[in-house]
Formats: structure tokens, C-alpha cells, sequence
């Protein structure tokens, strides 16, 4: 029968099994505790001498228990500070009454996950000033229920930017604000169907949150195949629409050949089918001139979605559509009739537009982020030159390929060491028609400065 220890100082009691020796218990007991969280990072557990007197146990069976621990990644133990419980990110256990979680980064852990900038280094002062100078001079009207496609200040000066800075040719009236990339595409899955749209073909490497929203459409979304000239847009078919990111694939990082955007715009054409481009990050290109919108070849047939996530903040939850004007009092209907973005919000991003900190603010990332690339390519050639990284000429993360097999224990080390990181597995399609490939999707501008330096040491670390 199982005892219940207690282990001084902690509060903590553990249920070891005697199966397998008092070590093995002991190390399981341990292990789980950490585990599940009910032993925190940087619990100072108690001496070996102490808790072996205290179990009534040898003392090498505690010291040999805690080495184990140490050597998996699960505890730390330096000179003069103990033994303690290692920082790193918690892998919570399921079970009974286990409610269910969101994918979540521990607070201890470092974020190498791509799809968000350098929090820290969003432009408060600036933002501040750009909110008091929109606030001062906005009219009153502007805070009553306003126009469902979004304030007209902000929809001028987004069809000015995106016209001089990504080639999309759109007028103000063509613009519809949203509260993200998710929002419109919520919006654009109820127009499609409601048009009698029931194929969205999608890439073969993406998130999966994207299809599932197509999905609760009622939208099929089938992959299309990758390789390298890009996303392989030939089986569209029939497909009534097709949802790629032409400027910067996520997450593979290849921008889709020429002839393949001529192609998919010919299809377009041909069937009457709608092209949904996710721009989701064409201002940050550093090795040449930013690939243009998609859009721009035919204003009627691709719709143009850009948020604010990846070169300010996700958490603004700013987002926009460039509709054809087929398209736009349909989308317009499926918004709602009152504006379901922030008032003020608009009015300072419109602000910050048209005073230029916008242009200043990427110009600044951009050189930052470059950096970060160049240093990520530079150790990685250094530390583990049988991994390639690639797909780094634009963006805010590069694919690290793995030699076969690697990516899951590459994974898996990399959570010992306090690193939140995905496989490029992780994005694959549930039926991509591509052949699977072993590698990392490294998002270099996720930590903030001050801990860039660790989470590259840390990644070269786990690298074969």
C-alpha cells in the first residue's frame, strides 16, 4: 500500500509506488509533482540528509532520486542555493474534473512561437500622443453607434497606406474594420456560404484555427499541395474560394511564385471564385523590396485582410478587409448594423497612420528584427550546421529543418529548457497532400530584449 509522505518546508504530500524500488518511487513521486504544478518553479526542496530522516529512508536514495531529477531537466541543483524546482513551463496533467485550457505559455517559460511581436517594444509614448491628439480633435458624433464598416477617418487613411506601402488598390468605401483576422474571416465564411459557397481550399501548412472557423461555416477546406515555388494552386477546381498568404506563406516562408499568383488570379476569373489574402506580415521583408498584394492584379476577385497583430500588437484587436465592391454590402450585412470595434482605438490607429509614426514605428522593428534573423542564422550555422534555416527573407519567425526524425525529441528538449517552441508539424494540415518535413517554425521576434540572448542559447541548446 502506497504511503503518503510529507516533505518539510513544502506542504506537500506525495504517493510514491514501491513497485520498481523506493527510487523509482521516490523519482516518480517527485516528478509528478512538478509536473502537474503543485511543486512551482523555483521551490527550494528540502537536503537530501533532512528529507531522507524525515521518510526514514537511506540518504543516497533521496540524493540519487534528486540526481535523476537533475539530469531529466526537472530540477536544478547549484552550489549554495540547493536543490530546486527548474524553471521551466508547467505540462499540465488531464484528468477527472480537469477543466479544459487553451494552448497557453507557463510564465516561466520563453516564447519562441511565432505570431506575435515584441510586446515590449510596443510604442506607448507615441500610441499616447496619437490617442490625445485623436481625442481632442474628434467630433462628438464619432462616440455615438457608428458606421458598421468603421470610422471614416481610419478606412481613408488604411486605403492610403496600403495603397503606398503594399500596392492594394482600394477606396475608403472598400474598406471594412475589423476586430482581427478572425473576425473577418468569421464574416467572409457567413457571405461565402450564404452565396452558396461550399469549398474553401486552403494551404497545406497554416493554423488550424483558420480552417476551423471556415469550417464552423459549414465550409469544406481542403489543402492544397506546397513545394517549392509555393503553394501549388493548379487543383483548385471548383472550389468557390481560396485562402493563402501569396506575400509571406505561413509558415513555411516562401512568397508564391509569379506565375502562381497569375494563375490563381486567371482562376479566379475564369470560375468566379474569390481569392482571400492574408497579409498578415508584407511590411517586414529585409533582404529586397516587399512582394505587393495579390490584390492588386484584381481588385474584383481577391479580398485584402491586414491586421495590426504583427507590426503593433495583437491585442488591439484592429483589423481591416479591402472588399470587392460585389462583395462589400454583403459583408457590410454580416458585420451587424453598429460598428463592433472601439471608437477610439480607430480613430489613434488613423492617427498614428497619417502622422507617420506608423512608417517610423515598422521602420524601427524591421531593423530590430532583422538583427534578431541575422544572429538566429549566424549561431544555428555555428552550433548545429546539419540544420538549414530558410524562409527568412521576410517576416518575424524562419523554419529550422531538422535532419529525419528530429523534430519531436527536438520539441520535447526544448521544454526542459524552459522554451515554448513549435514543430512544424504542429501547422500541417490533417490531409495535406505534401510530403512531411521535420522542422521548427522559430518566432525570433516574440522575447522581449532582455530575453532574446537566453532563448537563443537555449535554442542552439536542443538543436542535433
Amino acid at each position: 500500500m502506497a504511503e503518503s509522505w510529507a516533505i518539510p518546508g513544502v506542504d506537500l504530500h506525495l504517493e510514491p509506488s514501491r513497485a520498481g524500488g523506493l527510487r523509482r518511487g521516490l523519482t516518480g513521486a517527485l516528478r509528478d509533482a512538478v509536473r502537474s504544478g503543485r511543486l512551482a518553479p523555483g521551490t527550494r526542496l528540502p537536503s537530501s540528509r533532512s528529507l531522507a530522516a524525515d521518510l526514514g529512508i537511506a540518504r543516497n536514495t533521496v540524493a540519487e532520486a534528486y540526481a535523476d531529477l537533475v539530469a531529466e531537466g526537472w530540477l536544478t541543483a547549484r552550489q549554495g542555493s540547493g536543490t530546486r524546482v527548474a524553471d521551466r513551463a508547467v505540462v499540465p496533467q488531464s484528468g477527472a474534473g480537469a477543466a479544459p485550457r487553451r494552448r497557453t505559455t507557463a510564465p516561466s517559460a520563453v516564447s519562441l512561437v511565432p505570431g506575435t511581436p515584441d510586446l515590449a517594444a510596443f510604442p506607448r509614448t507615441e500610441w499616447l500622443k496619437a490617442a490625445r491628439r485623436a481625442l481632442a480633435t474628434a467630433p462628438h458624433h464619432a462616440f455615438g453607434y457608428g458606421d458598421p464598416r468603421g470610422r471614416p477617418e481610419l478606412r481613408e487613411a488604411l486605403a492610403g497606406y496600403l495603397a503606398r506601402a503594399r500596392g492594394v488598390r482600394a477606396h475608403p468605401d472598400a474598406v471594412l474594420v475589423t476586430a482581427g483576422f478572425s473576425h473577418a474571416l468569421r464574416l467572409l465564411g457567413k457571405v461565402l456560404r450564404a452565396r452558396g459557397v461550399r469549398t474553401v481550399a486552403v494551404e497545406s501548412y497554416g493554423l488550424d484555427e483558420h480552417r476551423r472557423l471556415l469550417r464552423e461555416a459549414g465550409l469544406a477546406t481542403p489543402a492544397l499541395p506546397y513545394d517549392e515555388l509555393g503553394t501549388d494552386t493548379g487543383p483548385l477546381g471548383r472550389a468557390g474560394a481560396v485562402l493563402l498568404t501569396p506575400a509571406h506563406q505561413f509558415p513555411m516562408g516562401t512568397a508564391l511564385h509569379p506565375d502562381r499568383r497569375t494563375a490563381v488570379v486567371d482562376w479566379a476569373r475564369r470560375t468566379g471564385g474569390l481569392v482571400l489574402e492574408d497579409d498578415y506580415d508584407g511590411e517586414f521583408r529585409y533582404d529586397r523590396q516587399p512582394v505587393g498584394a495579390l490584390q492588386g492584379l484584381d481588385p474584383d476577385r481577391v479580398v485584402h485582410l491586414g491586421t495590426a497583430s504583427k507590426s503593433l500588437a495583437p491585442g488591439l484587436r484592429l483589423g481591416w478587409m479591402v472588399l470587392p465592391p460585389a462583395l462589400a454590402e454583403e459583408a457590410v450585412a454580416a458585420k451587424g448594423h453598429i460598428d463592433t470595434v472601439g471608437v477610439l482605438d480607430q480613430l489613434t490607429l488613423a492617427e498614428f497612420l497619417t502622422s507617420g509614426a506608423y512608417d517610423r514605428h515598422v521602420r524601427s522593428a524591421r531593423l530590430r528584427y532583422r538583427r534578431r534573423r541575422d544572429a538566429l542564422a549566424a549561431a544555428v550555422a555555428d552550433r548545429a550546421p546539419d540544420v538549414h534555416v530558410t524562409g527568412i527573407a521576410a517576416g518575424l519567425h524562419a523554419v529550422l529543418r531538422l535532419p529525419p526524425g528530429a523534430e519531436r525529441p527536438v520539441v520535447q528538449a526544448a521544454v526542459w529548457q524552459g522554451l515554448a517552441l513549435h514543430g512544424l508539424a504542429f501547422y500541417r494540415h490533417e490531409r495535406a497532400v505534401t510530403e512531411p518535413l521535420d522542422a521548427l517554425v522559430v518566432g525570433y521576434a516574440t522575447p522581449p530584449d532582455s530575453a532574446w540572448a537566453r532563448a537563443l542559447e537555449a535554442l542552439c541548446r536542443v538543436l542535433p
